[in-house]
């Protein structure tokens, strides 16, 4: 599995942005795909996942703004931001559990929340 995240941009506050996340080898060979993301300066951290059986679990911090949904035909995860907050800027990344074990990590894109 290699996982090729797309949808950088720079929004204002309130607005919405939308992430893409394409897992080559198809999201059926992968248990949980996962969004984290790393502001400036701290540590990355976990932000929502959709496991295989379409299971979502989300971050306090971005319940009720953010979600995630799946294009199987297209091996395809998005993550759908909304109100965003000048705190959610930072890199986001995806990462993907395989069936067969390990982790896979996509490379980051940047968000970016200003006025």
């Amino acid at each position: 599995v290699q996982l090729q995240a797309y949808g950088r941009g720079l929004v204002q506050p309130g607005g919405f942005l939308r992430l893409s996340c394409v897992a080559s080898g198809g999201l059926a060979s992968i248990n949980v795909m996962s969004w984290y993301y790393q502001a400036p300066g701290k540590q990355r951290e976990w932000v929502a996942d959709i496991a295989r059986s379409g299971t979502m679990n989300f971050a306090d911090s971005v319940k009720g703004r953010f979600t995630i949904s799946r294009d199987n035909s297209k091996n395809t995860i998005f993550l759908h931001m909304d109100s965003l907050k000048p705190e959610d800027t930072g890199v986001y990344y995806c990462r993907a559990l395989p069936t067969y074990g390990g982790t896979v990590w996509g490379q980051g894109t940047l968000v970016t929340v200003s006025s």
